[in-house]
């Protein structure tokens, strides 16, 4: 008997494989179609900045089809800020123009830090005492 119900759950699953979906997807006849996609124009902008650990960054940018320009910072950590301004030009690519603020401070140690010295481990025989 069990033959004979895998014979037949097995002539069902071939006779609705061969069925066609009840769902078809064709684009609208009222769209014409264009291997062209439309120019790029965008905006965006973000920032980060965190007092605490001391993070402050961020970046802008637009576009409108081949014009794109932007700029964008970081906070270093010796305390200048780095700024790179930017655009594209079609015949010369990325160009950008870097400039920071400020001046590096680098502080004063008060207390001299002298390097540790690192020896190898004296080999140890035996149970610990």
């Amino acid at each position: 008997m069990s033959m004979k119900v895998m014979l037949l759950l097995g002539a069902l699953a071939v006779a609705s494989a061969d069925q066609q979906p009840a769902y078809s997807y064709n684009a609208p006849d009222s769209m014409e179609y264009s291997e062209e996609s439309a120019e790029a124009k965008y905006d965006f902008e973000w920032a980060v900045k965190d007092d605490y650990s001391g993070n402050d960054f961020g970046h802008q940018e637009s576009r409108d089809g081949d014009d794109t320009q932007g700029s964008y910072y970081v906070q270093l950590p010796d305390g200048r800020l780095q700024k790179v301004t930017y655009y594209v030009d079609g015949d010369n690519g990325y160009v950008a123009d870097v400039t920071y603020e400020g001046e590096a401070q680098f502080p004063e140690s008060q207390e001299s830090v002298e390097a540790p010295v690192y020896a190898p481990p004296r080999p140890s025989y035996g149970y610990p005492q």
